[in-house]
């Protein structure tokens, strides 16, 4: 079956669109694939659903093989670790065959009857995806604000549920986001709107049982830039409106006692300084970048929180760098990076003494789990690396005693003690060290190339952790290597290495990454016949830019909802989300950004040679990468690739930029990328 015969109106007959800037003209043929009511559109992308479909029908065997393999290492029916809050226990669960998790409590001790509060497998009847976005229960416990989205569009509804009978309130907010606080009269709820770019941009009050078209707008933030959002103080006492973009940021507040007050300015925006604040006891806690690239905290008592009130409490450090904190009665938590690991520093608020956690592995990661209670001296955590199963930890702040309450269960015969974990560096273009880190079994590499997966993102700031994932074990089994770079552009070695993947510096992500495979080559772990490589959204970035550039070094490659036509969409402020990423990658209207861009954009430097085997992925209600990028880019692909390895492209045509909503959904996906690598690997 050729595409010719699946893939109907040939692209090719449409029109081509000129694009003009700074005097420079681009040929766009498949512009017209934007045109979402066009059902020439959807009946193209289905055209590409189907030959995909046609094309890995050898490998359903295999995907339903390793799909059960997945499955049959979870445990389906499960419970999270209890959290208390006040005299309540607040935990999830699963059932197994069940989608979605169930939201419960118990009431004064863990053998006291289940509440369920929410039911998400029950919301979803009648709808092909499901998401909760806010899950807020009221102070005095009896309220519970939620949010769902049914689409995968990114706009939610919010309800309101009593939590004595579980009848559901007539208020009813549409078009919002992903954050909401109640005040501490539990009948006042704040939350955000999106605006026609899908930015989070102003704070509302509804009070309970008033129509909502009487909300008032108590903040707003017309830069376009800025997203703004909401939280509370650990103790309760604050509520903060946080307006934020890549490079600055701004925070108001308001006492959660005070409902109907006006929210108060914190300290003035300055341009490229970013800050957050934490409040206790007459303090608030900032972390911020100000004459800090690497953060440093500062303090302000809560009458006088301009800069100029602000002392330094922990200076900046040139090779440390603070993620957050979280501020206890007695305790300030850091969350720390160095050489490229999460650390984890504790400061006696009494004594100002501190100490660093422990952790037992050299290659690692771990993350702050809920930690509701202000007046405790215990941090609740979740540990992991490339070998160890998130597993969730109570530690005493002050006795230093930790305490497991819960290791994620892997069955199906995984025992850690057969794979190992390590980290190694590849030398980039410039000299820099890249960090990798690799999780293998012990008896499937002996010095001799195998096939490897190689992954990365390297954008935003974002760090790529070395985590635990049961699903990456039907890989392992198989012989792979699996590797995560940690390219610039993340910000796993602190700020400096963000900064040197964005903006002018882009072009580090890709090379960096290129230097990483070219590596794992030379040193003998792989050969460029058995490697792959993957990432997703900025990471499909990656995978466009690293695949024009040197496409020899890779067998196959997975770009997942892939952001490939840069300059377009940075050019075009009318698609939602354009205009905040300015500050990532620039603004193309400048010439000096529109030529750099131009230069790495994986759309306009698709080359006629031979690529690898490509599996791409789109959502056709993406708001953060539409989905006619991914499919743009297929198209010129076919027209360009000068070998005949597998191109296929599959739209998610009720979901979004996450991809289908429900864990077993969620699995099969996975196995579907699983599985046509390996068969890629194959040819």
């Amino acid at each position: 079956m050729t595409v010719e015969q699946l893939l109907s109106p040939p692209v090719a007959e449409r029109r081509p669109t000129e694009i003009t800037t700074h005097g420079h003209t681009r040929v766009d043929n498949y512009y017209w694939l934007r045109e979402k009511e066009n059902p020439e559109v959807i009946a193209y992308l289905e055209a590409e659903n189907a030959y995909t479909a046609a094309m890995l029908k050898e490998t359903e065997a295999l995907q339903k093989t390793i799909y059960e393999e997945m499955v049959g290492r979870i445990q389906e029916t499960d419970q999270s670790v209890p959290v208390r809050v006040d005299d309540y226990f607040y935990y999830t669960r699963t059932e197994e065959g069940k989608q979605y998790p169930i939201y419960c409590r118990k009431h004064g001790s863990l053998e006291a009857p289940e509440e369920i509060l929410l039911d998400l497998n029950a919301l979803a009847e009648g709808h092909d995806y499901l998401r909760l976005g806010i899950f807020r229960v009221s102070p005095d416990h009896r309220l519970l604000a939620y949010s769902l989205d049914t689409t995968g569009a990114e706009r939610y509804l919010i309800s309101f549920k009593r939590l004595d009978d579980g009848e559901l309130l007539p208020d009813q907010i549409a078009n919002t986001s992903y954050s909401g606080e109640w005040a501490a009269d539990n009948a006042t709820f704040f939350y955000t709107t999106k605006d026609a770019a899908m930015r989070d941009f102003q704070v509302w009050r509804h009070r309970l049982g008033s129509d909502t078209s009487a909300d008032e707008k108590v903040y707003e933030d017309l830069d376009e830039r800025f997203f703004v959002g909401l939280n509370k103080s650990k103790d309760r006492r604050y509520l903060f409106a946080t307006s934020e973009s890549k490079e600055t940021s701004e925070q108001h507040f308001l006492p959660a006692d005070q409902p109907g007050g006006d929210f108060t300015l914190f300290s003035p925006r300055v341009e490229g300084v970013r800050y957050h604040a934490e409040y206790r006891d007459g303090t608030f806690f900032i972390v911020t970048n100000d004459e800090a690239p690497n953060f440093r905290i500062m303090t302000a008592p809560a009458h006088a929180t301009a800069r100029a009130n602000w002392d330094e409490l922990l200076a900046h450090r040139e090779k440390v760098n603070i993620d957050d904190i979280d501020v206890f009665a007695r305790h300030l938590v850091v969350y720390e990076r160095e050489n490229g690991l999460r650390t984890l520093r504790i400061v006696d608020l009494q004594s100002g003494d501190y100490h660093y956690v422990e952790f037992p592995e050299p290659v690692y990661t771990y993350a702050s789990d809920v930690n509701p209670e202000f007046d405790s001296d215990r941090l609740r955590f979740t540990y992991t690396s490339m070998t160890t199963p998130n597993s969730v930890f109570d530690y005493n702040m002050s006795t230093r005693e930790r305490e497991l309450l819960k290791e994620q269960p892997v069955l199906g015969g995984f025992n850690r003690e057969d794979y190992v974990t390590k980290r190694i560096f590849a030398t980039a273009e410039d000299g820099t060290q890249i960090p990798i880190s690799l999780v293998y079994r012990k008896d499937s590499f002996h010095g001799e190339p195998v096939r490897c997966l190689l992954y990365g993102y390297g954008s935003y700031g974002f760090s790529m952790d070395p985590s635990f994932d049961s699903n990456r074990i039907s890989l392992l089994d198989r012989g792979f290597i699996y590797a995560i770079a940690h390219i610039r552009g993340g910000q796993e070695m602190g700020r400096y290495w963000y900064d040197q993947g964005k903006f002018l510096n882009k072009r580090n992500t890709f090379t960096d990454f290129i230097a990483c495979a070219r590596h794992l080559i030379a040193e003998g772990y792989t050969a460029p016949d058995r490697l792959a490589i993957m990432g997703g959204s900025a990471g499909g970035l990656l995978m466009g830019a690293v695949l024009n550039m040197a496409p020899e070094l890779f067998r196959a490659a997975v770009a997942a909802v892939p952001f490939v036509d840069v300059v377009t969409t940075m050019l075009d402020e009318t698609i939602p989300l354009t205009v905040p990423e300015f500050e990532e990658w620039g603004n193309p209207k400048e010439r000096d950004y529109y030529e750099y861009i131009l230069s790495y954009s994986p759309y306009d430097n698709v080359k006629e040679q031979e690529y690898p085997h490509l599996l791409i992925t789109a959502g056709l209600n993406d708001p953060r990468v539409q989905y006619w990028e991914p499919a743009k880019w297929t198209a010129l692909l076919r027209r360009r690739n000068r070998g005949d390895n597998l191109l296929l492209l599959k739209t998610e045509m009720g979901a979004g930029h996450a991809g289908p909503s429900g864990r077993y959904e969620f699995l099969k996906e996975r196995a579907l990328y699983y599985a046509f690598l390996l068969h890629a690997l194959e040819q």
